[in-house]
């Protein structure tokens, strides 16, 4: 009797799903940067915009969704 030859599974890379989201039009979106410290430096309207996220572009877009087992 033959053995089975068998697939590995891919894993998804469980820190980069928790970091990105990837929208329904496969755009990939992070969390703005500078965020974190030295707050009442900079003004309100920064601050605000740092709330909204960010689009990724280029390679890290594709290797961001290599690693989610997207492309």
């Amino acid at each position: 009797m033959q053995k089975m030859k068998t697939k590995m599974k891919q894993k998804t890379r469980s820190g980069v799903a928790k970091r990105f989201k990837i929208t329904a039009t496969g755009k990939v979106l992070r969390r703005s940067q500078n965020m974190r410290h030295r707050r009442r430096i900079k003004s309100k309207k920064a601050i605000r915009a740092y709330r909204k996220p960010v689009e990724v572009t280029g390679k890290w877009a594709k290797k961001i969704k290599r690693m989610l087992g997207i492309a």
